[in-house]
């Protein structure tokens, strides 16, 4: 997750110079979300299912945030994807 926040963060803050390389970064975030959506919509994830509703609705979002940016690249709606990711990050870290 920090990896893949790091990288659209680098797009963001040099936009006119690294927006090329956006879709590689939403593809990769897109990789990574798609993979807790399939965990988080798993039954036999131990998850209470609260905190399993959360994390679809959150890659529900990403993923459709990301393909709005595939067909209209902007620096602006990055931040929530990078914030996201950073939270989740940070969230998974401090589980013990």
């Amino acid at each position: 997750m920090l990896k893949a926040a790091s990288q659209l963060q680098a797009i963001s803050d040099a936009w006119d110079h690294k927006k090329s390389g956006l879709n590689d970064a939403l593809l990769y975030n897109r990789q990574l979300w798609t993979i807790f959506l399939a965990d988080a919509t798993q039954k036999e994830n131990p998850l209470p299912v609260t905190i399993r509703q959360n994390v679809a609705n959150l890659g529900l979002f990403v993923i459709k945030q990301t393909m709005s940016l595939m067909v209209n690249p902007q620096p602006q709606p990055l931040a929530p994807l990078i914030n996201i990711n950073r939270e989740l990050a940070a969230g998974l870290l401090a589980r013990p």
